[in-house]
């Protein structure tokens, strides 16, 4: 009895195995062969996690770095006194890595014969570039060769230099360029941005090169072959490197969902803030003043829209009409809170439900980074009919009615009552006080409204436009150059982490970037 008592659990052991031995394949093969999802499955969740994230810390840390609102509070750790926690800079940084595994995912299968497809191809790539500038612009030295390769069993990538990334970026566009062009057909639904028009995501490709040209622009190992780049792009064969000819060719997920919370494309503001938690933040009175004193269409009350009177930036009025709050007060001086974003409404004419604010990059930015351009004497053409275009076109954005000839009369007798018109006679740059970069910059900085931290990379590439300092400031007074890496990368890559910080300098957020450094 002992002797077979001791050759069950061995028995046990043999018909264990055997049966999970037995049509083991069959077993774990799926009965319809979907091996890999096809292409046009990954890019629509993919674009609006981008998005979604974007939005989020564009609310809520670009948006009180720059100016645009101020949340009431009486902590030391408020963004907008320069001051946070690092935990902060996890959520960019998880969200977009993990977005970047679909797009280099859609390329690599639409590189495959069973789903070949060139525009996939192009479109990830520009994808890329765009998610990877943001990665880099916010963090510095990051993770780009071996980023997002934990598949082929590198889970401690290294981190590429700025300077490298950049200039691959611009590899990628150009590669992008030229797949697009072949003006391959995609699955329109699979393309919440552009509905399957080829054309347009190469111009926004071309677009794009022109922004990270821009950015790069004023180092000097780099300067010459940066300019000559913008310069052909911009005046060269259009043919060859088609950009924005309108607002209508502007990159934007235009959400659909109103305050459907379950369609896929519903304005994130709907399904991740509270309406109540929307209208927390007030105004700052850099941005809203000016504004005001423009008699601005954007907040133009005036008029009749839907079913009531709304402005198209869906700003309330403070008790004090437009007003909103100086940012940096010192804890315990707040003022209490003027104008801020309404919730309530009509969709269209309410920030939080908006189908616009899914922005990407517009033709108005475009239009600004040629008059800079101009301005510099890096292209021919006017500074100021770029600059005029670009004013044109970002309240066009917004205000659909508004003329985009600035040769109207609408439009002219706005430039001259806001009195922002062009003048050739300002320094190109200063410290403090007038000039072409200002206003080039301060007109820009509306333009950039909603997207993403462009606001708060313009201003440290440029220092313009010139933001009032409150006494509450911390941090020196000193606008924050980056983010830190998040707390997890120092354990979970701390080789690699370690050797990155050497590099940059350090890892606060007073370490400046590689194309913020003289």
């Amino acid at each position: 009895m002992k002797r077979i008592l001791a050759i069950v659990p061995v028995l046990i052991t043999v018909f264990s195995f055997t049966a999970c031995q037995k049509d083991f394949d069959e077993v774990n093969t799926d009965p319809i062969s979907i091996i890999n999802s096809p292409p046009e499955k990954l890019l629509a969740p993919a674009l609006v996690n981008v998005l979604s994230a974007n939005l989020v810390r564009n609310r809520n840390f670009n948006n009180e770095l720059m100016q645009v609102t101020v949340t009431m509070s009486e902590d030391d750790n408020a963004v907008f006194r320069y001051d946070f926690r690092p935990n902060l800079a996890d959520y960019t940084w998880n969200a977009w890595y993990s977005e970047l595994t679909n797009f280099r995912d859609i390329y690599e299968l639409a590189s495959g014969t069973e789903y070949q497809n060139d525009s996939y191809k192009g479109i990830s790539l520009v994808c890329e570039a765009w998610v990877f500038s943001l990665l880099t612009d916010s963090y510095g030295d990051v993770p780009y060769t071996e980023a997002n390769k934990g598949k082929l069993g590198i889970l401690e990538p290294a981190f590429d230099a700025q300077k490298d990334i950049y200039l691959s970026l611009f590899n990628k566009l150009e590669e992008a360029n030229t797949l697009l062009s072949g003006n391959k057909a995609i699955v329109e639904s699979s393309d919440p941005v552009y509905h399957g028009n080829i054309e347009r995501w190469r111009k926004f490709c071309n677009s794009l090169h022109l922004r990270l040209l821009l950015r790069v622009s004023g180092k000097a190992e780099v300067s010459a072959q940066v300019i000559a780049k913008i310069k052909e792009i911009a005046e060269g064969n259009p043919t060859k490197y088609p950009t924005f000819a309108s607002t209508d060719e502007s990159a934007v997920l235009k959400w659909t969902g109103g305050v459907v919370t379950t369609d896929p494309f519903t304005n994130p503001y709907v399904t991740l803030l509270r309406e109540a938690d929307f209208t927390i933040p007030s105004l700052c009175n850099f941005f809203i003043l000016k504004l005001s004193n423009w008699s601005d269409p954007r907040i133009d009350l005036s008029t009749q829209y839907g079913n009531g009177t709304r402005n198209r930036l869906g700003i309330a009025q403070g008790s004090s009409g437009f007003a909103g709050i100086e940012s940096g007060y010192p804890p315990g001086s707040s003022e209490p809170k003027q104008s801020f974003f309404y919730s309530a409404g009509n969709s269209e004419f309410s920030l939080q439900k908006s189908p616009l604010a899914g922005i990407i990059m517009t033709y108005a930015e475009v239009q600004f980074i040629l008059a800079e351009a101009a301005a510099k004497g890096w292209i021919t053409g006017s500074s100021a009919t770029y600059y005029y275009k670009g004013i044109a076109n970002a309240i066009h954005y917004w205000v659909p009615d508004f003329t985009t000839d600035i040769a109207n009369q609408e439009f002219t007798e706005y430039i001259s009552t806001a009195d922002i018109g062009w003048d050739d006679t300002l320094p190109l740059d200063a410290a403090a006080g007038d000039s072409k970069m200002e206003r080039i910059h301060l007109q820009k900085y509306y333009c950039l409204f909603l997207t993403d931290f462009q606001q708060w990379f313009e201003h440290r590439r440029t220092g313009h436009p010139v933001l009032p300092k409150g006494a509450g400031l911390r941090n020196g007074g000193n606008m924050p150059a980056r983010l830190n890496y998040p707390v997890y990368v120092s354990s979970a890559n701390a080789s690699n982490y370690s050797k990155a910080v050497q590099r940059m300098g350090g890892d606060n957020i007073n370490t400046l970037v590689w194309w913020q450094k003289p």
